[in-house]
């Protein structure tokens, strides 16, 4: 399995196979809260926000869109940071499946600054928020494919990008490998979790879209817990 790691796996995951989903794919979903809390998932979603933030001189207000949300728990942190600091946040949880957007919008009901909306990237408004984030979504992509999602992003945001995900490793696949059987039995986490790892990405893989994609103003760094945080800030803040 290791040596598979090399070069990111191509393999679906179950989540992305939106002919099924219903009750199993909301407990997975709320399974996924529990991984994320372990593997600090929010962290570099919120140090990615806080970069661009500080860069567009701290605006006292602030909106962002959260693609491929599930059900969204990362953006507490954002929401609490939000209030520190006295900055007037709206954020739009977006996924493209029925059960996350049902899931977010429980797991946010008393939470007038966050709504939910269910809608496809693709579909989305040119310039209609501040940031667009995306916290473990982008693996979900083919290397093909990554292209038009990352342009599709920066479309929809003003200031720039946030991108948040995993970084394709041992250590981390063998983490979550045993994570999941400990907190687990659903099918989702057992095949998705391990699987979101082998379909991460390392240095060489940002590098080379940043070359690609022509964007001298995308920058990653290597974050706590085996992650990756990519900021893409549009040419004029």
């Amino acid at each position: 399995m290791f040596s598979r790691l090399k070069q990111r796996a191509v393999e679906q995951e179950l989540m992305d196979d939106f002919s099924t989903g219903g009750t199993e794919l909301r407990e997975a979903l709320s399974h996924l809260r529990v991984l994320n809390r372990i593997f600090g998932a929010a962290a570099p979603t919120l140090h990615g926000v806080q970069k661009i933030w500080r860069e567009a001189g701290r605006p006292d207000s602030l909106t962002i869109l959260d693609i491929g949300s599930g059900s969204g728990d990362v953006n507490q942190h954002l929401l609490r940071w939000a209030d520190m600091n006295q900055i007037d946040l709206k954020i739009t949880l977006v996924d493209i499946t029925e059960e996350a957007c049902e899931e977010a919008r429980h797991y946010f009901r008393d939470e007038p600054r966050v709504q939910v909306m269910q809608r496809d990237l693709f579909d989305l408004q040119e310039k209609s928020v501040d940031v667009v984030t995306g916290t473990q979504f982008v693996h979900h992509f083919a290397a093909d494919e990554l292209h038009n999602v990352i342009q599709s992003m920066l479309k929809v945001s003003r200031l720039g990008v946030v991108i948040n995900d995993i970084h394709r490793h041992w250590i981390p696949w063998a983490a979550v490998w045993l994570t999941v059987r400990l907190i687990s039995n659903n099918r989702y986490i057992l095949n998705d979790g391990p699987l979101s790892v082998a379909k991460g990405f390392c240095a060489d893989d940002w590098k080379h879209l940043r070359k690609t994609l022509d964007l001298p103003e995308m920058f990653f760094s290597w974050r706590l817990l085996f992650r990756y945080m990519v900021v893409i800030r549009k040419s004029k803040l």
